[in-house]
Order: C-alpha cells, then sequence, then structure tokens
C-alpha cells in the first residue's frame, strides 16, 4: 500500500467513521471532532472547537471527570473508559444518552494529545435493561451511518503539507484504536490492518495486507449460517464468502452483528462487527471497511446476570414450593398437637395417667416431625448457598452405625427390627456428621414405607478402593418412573400420598453424599421393597 493510498484511508475513517471521535489538548480542550461526533450532540463544529470536553458531559459528572481527566493525564494508556461505570454524553438541547468510550493518546510535534472513539449505545442499553427484566438475550443494535468518501480524497490531495498531517494525525488514531479496523478492496484483500486487529488476532500486517481476507479470522460454520439466512432472505446465490459478510454493506443496511474470531493460535474471542462499504463520486463500491470490538468482557457480564437470573427464580420457586409443602405438612402434627393437649387437660385423676402419657407421646412424635421438616428445609438452604462444610475425619464407622441405631429406635414402629453387619477395615475417612444424617433420613425412609413387623436390613462394606452404605426394606417399592426423579426436591412417589413427608429427605442425601465423593443408588421394585447402596470412592475423599 503507497503513502498516498494509506492517507486516503486515514482520512476517509476519520470523515466517515460510524461512530463519533474527538481529540482533546492536555487541558481537556477539544482540537478535532469528526462529523459523525458533531452529528450525534447537535453542535457545530465552531461551537466545540476550544470548548472543555466537559461541555459534552452532563454537570452532575463534571468534577468527578475533571480528576479522571488530570489522573490520565498523568498516566495515560490506551484502554476503554469507566470500566463497570455507567457512561453519560450530553447533546446541545440537554438529552443525555448512553455511550461507551475508548481512549487513546498519542504526540505530535511535541504536544500530547487524547484520542476518544465514543459510540452511542442508546438502543443497547434499552435492550439491556428490557432483558434483565424479562430474563431473555441480551440483544443491541447501534445504527451505523456511513458517508461518501470521495468528497474526503478530494479534500485530502489539496495540499501536501495538509496531506502530511491528516496521515500523522489518522495513523495516529488506527494506532491508539480500541476496536479492530480492517479495510478491503472490492475483492475481500485486506489493504488496512490496524495494531489493535494485530494485537487480537495474533497476525501482523506483514502476513494480511495484500494476502488474505477477513475470512482469515471468521468460524466458518457461523459464515455457512449467514450464507443461508441470506441466501432464503434475498433469494440469491453467493459465489464465495466474502460476499456473505458484505452483502448487506452493498444494499445500504448497516447493522452490528456478532461473530467470533478465531486467533492465529486458534484461540477464539467473540466481536461486535461492522462492515460499511466504501463508494467512490459515482457511486460504485471500491472496497470495505470493518470495525470490530472484543465483546468478551460483555457477554461474560450478560451470562452472570442471566446465571443470578435463573438462581433468583430457582430461589422463588423453592420458597414457593416449601410453603405449599408446609402449609400441608404442618397441618395434621399441629392438629395432632392441639388435640391431645386438650385431651390432657381432661384427663385429671391418677387412673387416667395411661392416658395423659399417651397423648404426650403423641405431642412430642408431633413436634418431632415439625422438627425434621424445619431441619430438612434448612439443611436444603445450606446446600443451595453452599454453606455446609465437610470435615473429613478418621472414625469407626461400625461403632458409630450401633450407636446411630440406639438413638432411633423410637422412630421405628412397634414391631420393626433392624439388622446390620459390617464387613472389612471399621476405620474410615468420612464426615461423619453427614453420614449420621444420611443413615438416620434412610432408616426413618424404610421405616416409614415398610409394614410393621417388616425388618431394615443395614449393611456397611469397606474396601480399598470403596466403601459401601446398604439399607434395605421390604415396603411398597417405588415404581421405575418415580426413580429416575427420586433425588429432586419435593418429588414424592406416586404411591406415598398418604405417607407423611416432605420430598427433601432424597435430594439432601443425594447432595451431601456428592459433598464426600459419593455416589446413591436406588434398587427397587414395587411392593417387594426398596435398597439404597451409597458408594464412597476412598481414594478421593
Amino acid at each position: 500500500m503507497n503513502r498516498n493510498e494509506s492517507s486516503n484511508h486515514f482520512e476517509a475513517f476519520f470523515e466517515y467513521a460510524t461512530m463519533g471521535i474527538l481529540v482533546t489538548n492536555k487541558n481537556g480542550e477539544i482540537t478535532a471532532i469528526n462529523p459523525f461526533a458533531i452529528q450525534e450532540f447537535g453542535y457545530s463544529e465552531r461551537d466545540l472547537i476550544g470548548e472543555k470536553i466537559e461541555r459534552l458531559i452532563p454537570s452532575r459528572f463534571h468534577t468527578r471527570h475533571i480528576v479522571h481527566r488530570g489522573k490520565f493525564s498523568k498516566n495515560p494508556q490506551t484502554r476503554p473508559m469507566g470500566l463497570g461505570m455507567d457512561l453519560y454524553a450530553l447533546k446541545k438541547d440537554g438529552t443525555e444518552f448512553p455511550v461507551e468510550v475508548s481512549l487513546g493518546n498519542y504526540f505530535n510535534e511535541g504536544n500530547r494529545f487524547v484520542i476518544a472513539f465514543i459510540n452511542d449505545i442508546s438502543v443497547r442499553k434499552a435492550a439491556e435493561a428490557k432483558v434483565e427484566k424479562l430474563n431473555n438475550e441480551l440483544e443491541e443494535t447501534v445504527a451505523q451511518r456511513t458517508r461518501d468518501l470521495q468528497e474526503t480524497l478530494h479534500q485530502l490531495n489539496i495540499s501536501k503539507d495538509k496531506l502530511q498531517d491528516v496521515l500523522s494525525y489518522q495513523k495516529a488514531l488506527l494506532d491508539n484504536a480500541g476496536a479492530l479496523i480492517i479495510a478491503t478492496d472490492v475483492n475481500g484483500i485486506i489493504k488496512l490492518f490496524n495494531p489493535e486487529a494485530s494485537r487480537l488476532t495474533g497476525y501482523s500486517e506483514s502476513e494480511v495486507i495484500d494476502k488474505a481476507t477477513p475470512l482469515l479470522f471468521h468460524d466458518q460454520s457461523e459464515v455457512e449460517k449467514k450464507r443461508i439466512k441470506l441466501e432464503s432472505e434475498f433469494g440469491l446465490k453467493f459465489t464465495n464468502d466474502f460476499a456473505v459478510l458484505v452483502e448487506k454493506s452493498r444494499r445500504n443496511i448497516h447493522e452490528e452483528e456478532q461473530y467470533t474470531y478465531i486467533t492465529k493460535s486458534g484461540d477464539s474471542f467473540p466481536v461486535s462487527l461492522t462492515i460499511t462499504s466504501i463508494r467512490d463520486v459515482t457511486g460504485e463500491i471500491t472496497g470495505f471497511m470493518g470495525i470490530a470490538i472484543d465483546i468478551s468482557k460483555r457477554i461474560k457480564a450478560e451470562e452472570d446476570l442471566r446465571e443470578s437470573l435463573e438462581k433468583e427464580k430457582e430461589l422463588n420457586e423453592l420458597k414457593s414450593r416449601f410453603v405449599s409443602m408446609a402449609s400441608h405438612e404442618f397441618r395434621t402434627p399441629l392438629s395432632t398437637v392441639l388435640s391431645s393437649a386438650y385431651l390432657i387437660e381432661k384427663y385429671r385423676v391418677i387412673e387416667d395417667q395411661p392416658q395423659r402419657e399417651k397423648h404426650l407421646q403423641r405431642i412430642i412424635s408431633s413436634v418431632s416431625m415439625l422438627t425434621d421438616i424445619l431441619n430438612d428445609f434448612l439443611s436444603v438452604g445450606k446446600i443451595e448457598e453452599g454453606k455446609i462444610q465437610v470435615r473429613i475425619t478418621e472414625f469407626d464407622i461400625e461403632q458409630q452405625l450401633t450407636l446411630i441405631l440406639s438413638e432411633i429406635k423410637h422412630i421405628l414402629k412397634d414391631r420393626q427390627k433392624v439388622q446390620y453387619v459390617h464387613e472389612g477395615s471399621s476405620l474410615v475417612f468420612l464426615d461423619s456428621s453427614l453420614l449420621k444424617h444420611i443413615v438416620m433420613n434412610l432408616i426413618s425412609n424404610a421405616s416409614k414405607f415398610s409394614p410393621e413387623d417388616g425388618a431394615i436390613e443395614i449393611k456397611t462394606i469397606h474396601n480399598e478402593q470403596h466403601i459401601y452404605l446398604s439399607v434395605k426394606d421390604h415396603g411398597i417399592g417405588i415404581s421405575k418412573d418415580d426413580q429416575k426423579h427420586l433425588m429432586e426436591r419435593f418429588f414424592r412417589g406416586t404411591n406415598a400420598g398418604h405417607i407423611q413427608g416432605t420430598g427433601l429427605g432424597l435430594h439432601i442425601i443425594s447432595k451431601y453424599a456428592e459433598l464426600m465423593n459419593g455416589a446413591v443408588q436406588c434398587i427397587s421394585e414395587l411392593e417387594k421393597g426398596t435398597e439404597f447402596v451409597i458408594t464412597f470412592n476412598t481414594k478421593k475423599v
């Protein structure tokens, strides 16, 4: 590319770029502003040249901006402005609008100048606000406008001195732009490749200029999808892939579209790309210019927002289902407590002591049931919030199980018996507290869903690789369809409707098992009983 041609491209970029560009001196005074920015702010060039940059900023931000401007002057760097902040600009008529600003700087004749690339993101902000409210895909569109390029080329030829000044000036803009700027000829061969494009893609100017097309950076599958869409929309067939990329700009349709760019090393990153056709004075297309902005951070922020919204929805659903469950499950034990307390008051003589003890036991049982329900919900809440702490220690599992069985005899039905055996070494490394909760919950379920005289069989095995815990009953069993959903919150089997429960126990067991590198397996058949087997990997615990 010769000096004259480069000059044409630089001047064209400044005069016809579809984003606002302005330059200030070290005092924050505007020394140059491009036509797009003039139109965007509603001023004439004469209104702004020599004015402080704060004139284009809402007054409430003036003090803070002057401080930031001073800090930037002391340590100038090419970077986006106001990361993590909402930035606003001010039009001549007093209208405010949100903007993205990228800053650069350069020296010219011993003086430092600051370059600001200003992009009106009103449409994008509106879309983001809508997405945050409705939890849909964030969609932003920034309308891009183009100017006729030939007039700029004519102006560049007025004098050699002015040409040199403009060339130096425009080169500074391209070298310090916070965006990838790639210009091609009408056939797609790259003619301009700015430093930001080189930095982000990993290709040098010598590797791409006059040798490659922008397809070098594009994901081929995205281009193919674009081809199918455009062929359907416009009823035509494309002869090459570059024509797919620039078809809308040929039709003077200017859109901001998302693509994936692939670097020289094979890595990829998302960009927001706007392509503009460059035309001569007769309206003929002589080339194309693409401006791409790396939107990796924006997409990450959108994903974080969606994830937060999903978690909020899930929490609200959890609360709603708990209220529904609590209103149903609390009713029976509370009624029992109320009726038993009323009847105890009626038994006043010594001979009525057996009746009093019977109702006191009913009250204790009902309160215990309510406590279990609340403990289950609190456990689910801690699991969802990641507040369960796992404390792995060495203990005797056989001794621990024997102790647990002695504590839970009161929850068994009158004639139910528990049989427990252990094989292998009894010393294990697990969280004894979580294991106790798992065992008590499984035995409680086995008791509830088994007949009065049903046996409950418990077995633990410890070998070199695994620790197995098995709890087996001979109760009503679980259907194959229900087994698919057993570990879901609030799920209860279709044949368990008349039996008290919250549907949280197995969900909690599965989460506790996962925390100790364990997995839960259910083996069951209707009317033939159920066996839950939990396998802990001793190599990972």
